[in-house]
């Protein structure tokens, strides 16, 4: 079940939304002041949609495009709240339209295809002789591949156990 676009979102919500740890959030509450969620009692912090498209902005530059967290609080000085949050929801439509890009292509790609009859010719393959010294390697490594076999039986027995 999904929530409305307009719920607010606890923190754990927003940060598997996000991709990033929880920590990484409440950093980010100390690093940028505009970042200011609604807490209750107990101090749990719930996320409105204004908050996340803020979130989403911050970890575009940061990630993305490579700024610093001076580097994004100039852009707050400068571009002003509006500009970071508008990043954010630019950086959701394009995950939105990624995700069903993909989801078509998976479809696509689960339709059944139609094979068409070609006809492949058997070439009969006559075996080669081996060296004496190819036979001797072939049996040395069946030799240790069994020793391999053995060991994993009894690993997997020892595990059971």
């Amino acid at each position: 079940m999904q929530k409305s676009p307009d719920a607010f979102r606890t923190i754990s919500e927003v940060a598997n939304e996000l991709d990033v740890p929880q920590h990484v959030l409440r950093f980010w509450e100390t690093k940028f002041t505009q970042i200011k969620p609604l807490k209750r009692g107990g101090g749990r912090r719930y996320y409105r949609p204004e908050d996340v498209d803020l979130l989403r902005g911050i970890r575009t530059l940061l990630y993305h495009d490579g700024y610093t967290i001076k580097g994004v609080q100039k852009v707050f000085r400068e571009q002003g709240i509006r500009q970071v949050s508008e990043i954010g929801r630019e950086e959701y439509a394009a995950e939105q339209a990624e995700a069903a890009a993909r989801e078509a292509a998976d479809a696509q790609s689960a339709a059944p295809v139609a094979k068409p009859a070609v006809q492949v010719p058997v070439v009969p393959v006559t075996p080669q002789a081996l060296t004496e010294e190819q036979q001797d390697k072939l049996e040395t490594i069946l030799d240790e591949l069994e020793a391999l076999r053995d060991r994993l039986a009894a690993a997997r027995k020892r595990a059971a156990a």
